[in-house]
């Protein structure tokens, strides 16, 4: 028998748990795409004097409103394979009943673009690619989340380069320079690495559902080396290009966020399942560290 036909959804309850609601759109999640728009705004070089109120509504948009949209559409899209590796999740567990998962994602997306329109044409912009990504990437018929190469890449891009280009793109109420998108667009790709380890979690769910993450694909050793290579590799070129463009002392602090990081990476390659939610909590920090530093650089040039 199919976990699909055995999955109840919510036998009990009619309506959903407050705080059900909030674990379903996961604030642990938003820190991420906030602090790459954060990122966006220091890089755009602008004095953002007069313009708080753009600052904190995109910071809004990008985590609480955004994200939290692309976490209660991945669970309901995701609640059968939540139901093996994760069956006290909100969905599955019936605490969010019905289809009330779909209901709040939908609702959450017009909301998102209702906001995003108030940050002009270039927030408005970014806020529809971002809600398609998040469908793109849970969804059939695309679900790029079937693919190890295809889900985490999308969403990378999603949480890291689209939310900096925006906030760029709204401090400068134009197109961001150069070095603004290739900075961002490197820093997107490395999360291709930290959204890999993000599937570490979900491994026996994710063979048996038909979801092909490097885990999955290669087996833990092998998908945590190269997860670790994806992130490393792009901050080397930020350094790189930070060193050409006259930048040594931004420079020399994102080699040392890196340096942290590798030491970090000697330890979870030691144990990769067990050792991801510490790296998680621990590596992490000092790539976005490195992001902040790469933005102040980018003022300057």
């Amino acid at each position: 028998m199919s976990v699909t036909s055995t999955l109840q959804i919510s036998p009990t309850r009619r309506y959903p748990q407050p705080r059900a609601v909030l674990h379903l759109i996961k604030p642990v999640t938003w820190f991420p795409p906030m602090w790459a728009y954060l990122c966006g705004v220091v890089s755009a070089g602008a004095v953002p004097s007069g313009r708080w109120g753009l600052v904190i509504l995109g910071i809004v948009l990008a985590g609480p409103i955004v994200c939290g949209m692309s976490q209660a559409a991945n669970d309901w899209c995701d609640r059968f394979v939540d139901a093996i590796n994760e069956p006290d999740r909100p969905i599955p567990s019936g605490r969010i009943p019905g289809t009330w998962g779909l209901w709040i994602a939908l609702l959450m997306t017009v909301l998102s673009l209702c906001v995003g329109s108030l940050l002009g044409p270039w927030g408005f912009g970014a806020t529809i690619l971002a809600v398609i990504a998040a469908w793109a990437y849970s969804a059939e018929p695309i679900r790029a989340k079937k693919s190890g190469v295809w889900g985490p890449g999308l969403c990378g891009l999603a949480y890291e380069t689209l939310p900096w280009v925006t906030g760029a793109a709204v401090m400068s109420a134009g197109a961001p320079s150069g070095p603004v998108l290739l900075i961002a667009l490197l820093y997107g790709i490395g999360a291709h690495g930290i959204m890999t380890l993000n599937d570490f979690k979900a491994i026996r769910g994710d063979r048996q559902m038909g979801l092909s993450s490097l885990p999955v694909m290669l087996g833990a050793d092998k998908a945590a080396r190269i997860a670790c290579i994806v992130m490393v590799a792009p901050q080397v070129a930020v350094i790189a290009l930070l060193i050409i463009w006259d930048q040594p002392f931004h420079a020399l602090g994102v080699v040392a966020m890196l340096g942290i990081q590798i030491g970090a990476m000697q330890v979870l390659l030691r144990d990769p399942e067990g050792r991801t939610p510490w790296y998680q909590g621990m590596g992490i920090l000092f790539y976005i560290s490195g992001m902040m530093i790469a933005a102040f650089a980018l003022r300057g040039i």
